[in-house]
């Protein structure tokens, strides 16, 4: 009686066993949702939605790597993974699935729609959602290297990082340049900026700037500043970006022969860039100036326009042209000086 209740005790597992492994093997090999977008041309891809962020897409496919399609060329995104939504209004939303149209957001499990102008971005960074800061910044060089009637070497650097939260910004620029022709030294420059910004309620933002600059053959010795300053983001966009700044400062200038000088300064920074030409290409304009309180007819201005484009492996090269012009210049130095630059440089 007892072999026989045994047998069929395992008979039984057995038969449970055989009945349920089915089910298991179908939960384990289940196939992954994908996500769709339509296109305006009737294509259907299929794939993962990485983001979506100023009316582009990133979208991720088996067959075409990633893709970044803009929302002009798109009929719809459907969503089918969870995603997260950070809207204008900077509500969050989690989501396990969504549609995306030329006019609205729909959120199928909440029975909600939104105007899409009130999508900010789909699966925002950890930065974005107040988590930590965004690393993110560029180191270039131009060089040149002449031998025959002529012997010269020249070698410009630049170094750009940038550290962002969704409170605040620390930026440092290192720019410099050295110079030999001959055996001769010719050129002997560098220009550091240190800058704080704490953003308001958008688009504006306040700030200290801390720079100092050395440039031998100007006979500027050392130049500080220091000072707090008012900014705005006043558009931002990939087409066109626009962004400004003024405050006031101190300046200590001590010269190599020249007598030294102290003055209370109105200064202002201008940043403009725009993808115009397609792809990560961009064309860029920085200004920075300082106009003295104490002689209103010293102005300092340094004014860079430049094109980067994009080479492989997060390189890229820039051309860039670079003006200089210190009004009040010591006797026998130029106004106006002028750079022209071939950079290439790593981004990240």
């Amino acid at each position: 009686m007892i072999l026989l209740h045994k047998a069929l005790k395992n008979g039984f597992l057995v038969w449970t066993m055989a009945l349920l492994f089915p089910v298991f093997v179908h939960a384990e090999t289940s196939p992954p949702l994908y996500d769709e977008v339509v296109l305006k041309d009737g294509s259907r891809l299929i794939g993962t939605v990485i983001s979506v962020r100023d009316r582009l897409v990133t979208f991720k496919t088996s067959f075409a790597g990633t893709l970044n399609l803009s929302m002009d060329h798109i009929v719809s995104v459907n969503n089918r993974n969870p995603a997260v939504m950070l809207l204008a209004d900077q509500t969050v939303i989690n989501s396990t699935s969504m549609i995306i149209n030329q006019e609205n957001l729909v959120l199928p499990d909440a029975a909600q729609t939104y105007p899409i102008e009130d999508l900010a971005v789909v699966n925002p960074e950890p930065w974005e959602l107040g988590n930590g800061y965004r690393w993110t910044g560029s180191i270039s060089f131009a060089w040149a290297l002449q031998r025959g009637n002529t012997d010269s070497d020249e070698l410009n650097f630049k170094l750009d990082p940038v550290w962002r939260s969704k409170r605040d910004r620390y930026t440092l620029n290192w720019s410099g340049e050295q110079d030999e022709t001959n055996g001769v030294e010719s050129a002997d420059n560098w220009l550091l900026i240190g800058k704080y910004d704490y953003f308001l309620a958008d688009p504006n933002f306040v700030g200290l700037v801390v720079n100092a600059k050395k440039d031998k053959f100007q006979d500027l010795e050392i130049r500080y500043l220091l000072g707090p300053y008012f900014g705005s983001q006043f558009y931002d966009k990939p087409v066109f970006s626009l962004s400004g700044e003024i405050g006031f400062s101190y300046v200590t200038e001590e010269y190599i022969a020249a007598e030294e000088k102290h003055y209370g300064a109105s200064n202002w920074s201008l940043k403009a860039a725009s993808n115009y030409l397609g792809g990560k290409s961009a064309l860029y304009f920085d200004q920075t100036g300082i106009w003295s309180l104490k002689d209103t007819s010293d102005v300092i201005l340094n004014t860079t326009f430049g094109l980067s484009f994009p080479l492989m492996w997060d390189l890229e090269a820039s051309a860039e042209m670079l003006f200089e012009y210190d009004s009040g210049a010591v006797e026998g130095v130029d106004d106006l000086d002028q750079t022209y630059n071939i950079r290439l440089g790593y981004t990240w």
